[in-house]
């Protein structure tokens, strides 16, 4: 169940079911989650929000995770958010796109559970660099 000083986590996908997944897993581990279907929507609220850690998909209708990707970056929010791209996206040279894009890590599907969460908290480690 999350507290008031949850870390928040948005998380944005086109598959209800992964995203369902996610958030469900996130916030009975604690987490603050909000959830968003496309990349517009995952900007908006991100703007609104400013959630710790986002979690995009990188094939989403409208605006791809890249694009959102590069646009929470150029706002320069201080602190930083952690940027985890979570994609069917599997080749070298995809992993390599998603950094350029201004990912922290590119994680590839199916991804477990437990994988994600440890991600997640790895990235709000004080003092972590999770490039």
């Amino acid at each position: 169940m999350a507290t008031g000083n949850a870390s928040r986590v948005l998380i944005a996908d086109d598959d209800p079911n992964l995203l369902d997944a996610y958030a469900l897993f996130l916030d009975a581990h604690g987490y603050d989650t909000r959830t968003a279907r496309d990349g517009v929507e995952a900007l908006a609220t991100y703007s609104a929000w400013r959630p710790d850690v986002v979690v995009l998909d990188i094939q989403m209708p409208g605006m791809d995770g890249r694009a959102v990707a590069r646009e929470i970056r150029r706002l320069q929010a201080t602190p930083s958010p952690l940027l985890v791209a979570v994609t069917g996206l599997v080749s070298v040279s995809e992993r390599a796109e998603s950094l350029r894009s201004g990912f922290d890590c590119h994680l590839a599907k199916p991804v477990m559970l437990p994988a994600l969460l440890a991600t997640v908290a790895m990235g709000l480690q004080p003092g972590i660099d999770s490039h």
